[in-house]
């Protein structure tokens, strides 16, 4: 008995394309309207249907470029990827260096929040040309740095990065939502936040501070991920005299 095919990895970067591009619709052009409609709606909005309407063509003709919503998000990911920024290989300072790389990775993530959703999925969606340029970009930083394995090194500090800025991205998704500026909408919140925390001593202390801070949130958030970046790469500093050996 033959052996059977195996099915297909479902990833666009997995596949190659059903047929050439159209002239009069091409994927570049649906994908570049889709990060639009993404930006504007987020990802509850966004579907082939609407986003066929829009280019004015039916989703059929759509799913002549891009098989499903899916693959439609994971090139939506990769085009706002290309804003990632990664100093080069010979920055004379690698820790400075690599700590503009993971804010510009930040800052994406924040003027697209649509952004989380598709990053916590299957690791198929980071295959992208523009995510695997970036990746190699943190590479060869690391590895002028002296780090002999930097793939290694690369994994605790996106880990952090994508976790800090997935999490304020659905955060300031959620302040959008209600209309209100982040501070109005922290004002409204803290109460509530700090009746919660005073059974408990340490957050209780920590409420407090917060709430004392709160005037400024976007000052706040960013004091939180530079001292959660320090520790990151001051534990990675450590790791470096090591690398050789």
């Amino acid at each position: 008995m033959a052996a059977k095919t195996p099915p297909a990895v479902p990833s666009v970067w997995t596949r190659q394309k059903r047929e050439p591009d159209q002239p009069a619709l091409s994927r570049d052009a649906i994908v570049r309207e889709a990060v639009t409609m993404l930006d504007a709606e987020g990802v509850e909005a966004l579907s082939m249907r609407k986003l066929g309407a829009r280019l004015g063509a039916g989703a059929t003709s759509l799913y002549r470029h891009v098989a499903t919503k899916d693959e439609l998000m994971e090139l939506a990911l990769d085009e706002v990827a290309a804003e990632m920024r990664v100093p080069p290989a010979d920055s004379p300072d690698w820790r400075a260096a690599i700590a503009e790389a993971g804010r510009s990775f930040r800052a994406t993530v924040l003027r697209h929040p649509w952004i989380a959703s598709v990053l916590g999925q299957a690791g198929l969606v980071y295959l992208g040309p523009n995510l695997m340029s970036y990746t190699e970009r943190l590479a060869a930083l690391f590895t002028a740095a002296g780090f002999t394995e930097p793939g290694r090194a690369i994994e605790p500090l996106l880990g952090y990065v994508i976790g800090m800025s997935t999490t304020e991205a659905a955060w300031l998704t959620t302040v959008a939502r209600s209309g209100e500026t982040e501070a109005e909408f922290v004002a409204r919140l803290m109460p509530a936040a700090r009746q919660a925390a005073a059974p408990h001593a340490h957050l209780a202390g920590d409420y407090a501070t917060s709430a004392a801070e709160s005037t400024d949130p976007v000052a706040l958030r960013e004091d939180k991920f530079t001292y959660g970046l320090d520790v990151v790469l001051d534990g990675l500093a450590l790791r470096l005299p090591h690398e050789a050996s």
